[in-house]
């Protein structure tokens, strides 16, 4: 791990600075917003477009790489997000900030396109899956920390949207200084949508859910914490518990997932965040409860990203495991869209109990589909080589999913063993 984090150290600097940024102006949008007296439908609308232009660049940001290059991709892209964390204050308007949020989601993505092919250059199959438990590690890291500048600094003021900007236009300098030359980008051709369901349809249905699932906690949870009287503190102590939460759990469900049937361990974790959802929804108002419920949902929410890939290419051939992956990352970011709508209009007509609701029928959903499945698909008929759980996040691109099929695809090959 440390011969990882020395060989690319600069890349991870970059990227922890890049989720400082990204941490902190998802959360603190919401509280700004509820200060300028947006309503939540309003607030829903601008944290939707988020996604929407994060799935955008998905499909674009590829094509622009191979055109003019990572360097001239990256310096532009990060320049654009410096410039709109500073208009935000300036301009708080809905119309102005849903642009902004779509411009945001477009530059992130083709940010962390950018530095994540860098990673996996820089990456042997001996040290890759270490790479992405640093990267992983370094993800959340960046976004907690994100919770703590909040809590120290004015939301009503400019400050907290100038410190992000300069961060993410320090965090280039480290990465364009230090990393080696510019790794040549083949995309990985896409695999249709019909052939993916078909091969996995849980995966497909519980990544659609999900999406809903990883929305309402990256852009409405400051919304939700603020509509249920927390303070500045208290609202970043809250988003913080779900993204602890998350890096903590990640180890025991990959292990549990290389050990057992993972239909019913998606249930069993389903079951537990559904239980954390229910929790919120039953005695809202209290940090406490609040606290434990963001922890049980996305303790369980995030690593379930991760395995659901992980059972849908237990499905597929190695050559087809990449390309679904995107797939998936796809259908994640149809259902992040719908998200922050839906859980806005159900926070309007149920209260902050809403947002609990919503997440519990959401995660509640994809325990009774697998439920169903099992049902449907016997795996002891299909004598399945299950493939090993990878650690991968909702905020990644299909890069890094890639990544974790090379790890295990290239490990398997040179010894007939799938890696450890």
């Amino acid at each position: 791990m440390i011969q990882v984090f020395g060989a690319s150290w600069a890349l991870f600097l970059g990227m922890f600075m890049l989720m400082i940024g990204n941490g902190l102006q998802g959360t603190l949008l919401g509280l700004r917003g509820e200060m300028e007296g947006f309503t939540t439908l309003e607030l829903s609308i601008v944290m939707s477009a988020y996604f929407a232009g994060f799935l955008f660049a998905s499909k674009m940001v590829p094509e622009l790489i191979r055109r003019v290059g990572h360097v001239r991709v990256f310096a532009a892209l990060g320049s654009t997000i410096s410039a709109v964390l500073i208009l935000y204050p300036t301009l708080a308007e809905p119309w102005a900030w849903t642009i902004g949020r779509v411009i945001m989601g477009f530059c992130f993505c083709g940010v962390y396109v950018t530095a994540e092919s860098w990673l996996n250059a820089a990456s042997t199959n001996e040290t890759r899956g270490q790479s992405l438990s640093v990267y992983m590690i370094v993800q959340m890291a960046g976004i907690v920390f994100a919770q703590y500048i909040l809590s120290r600094g004015d939301v009503g003021g400019y400050v907290l949207f100038i410190i992000p900007s300069v961060l993410v236009s320090m965090a280039f300098a480290p990465i364009l200084l230090s990393v080696k030359p510019t790794p040549a980008f083949d995309q990985t051709k896409p695999m249709s949508i019909k052939r993916l369901i078909a091969a996995s349809p849980l995966a497909c249905f519980g990544m659609f859910m999900l999406g809903g699932v990883f929305a309402a906690q990256f852009g409405m949870s400051a919304v939700y914490a603020t509509r249920a009287g927390f303070n500045v503190g208290e609202v970043s102590l809250f988003v913080s518990a779900i993204y602890v939460a998350a890096l903590i759990a990640q180890y025991p469900i990959g292990w549990a997932s290389d050990r057992m049937d993972r239909r019913l361990l998606i249930i069993v974790v389903c079951l537990i965040g559904m239980v954390g959802a229910l929790i919120g929804a039953i005695l809202p108002g209290s940090l406490f409860v609040a606290l434990v419920a963001g922890a049980l949902v996305g303790g369980t929410s995030n690593p379930l990203y991760a395995l659901l890939i992980a059972y849908a290419n237990d499905y597929l051939e190695h050559e087809d495991m990449a390309a679904a992956s995107g797939g998936l990352l796809f259908i994640n970011g149809i259902g992040a869209i719908a998200g922050p709508l839906i859980v806005g209009a159900m926070m309007d007509y149920y209260g902050t109990q809403g947002y609990w609701a919503f997440l519990a029928v959401l995660i509640g959903a994809v325990a009774a589909y697998a439920v169903w499945r099992m049902g449907r698909r016997s795996r002891v008929e299909l004598d399945l080589d299950t493939v090993p759980y990878a650690q991968v996040g909702p905020a990644t691109t299909p890069i890094v999913a890639e990544m974790a099929q090379e790890w295990y695809i290239e490990g398997e090959t040179e010894d007939g063993n799938p890696p450890t």
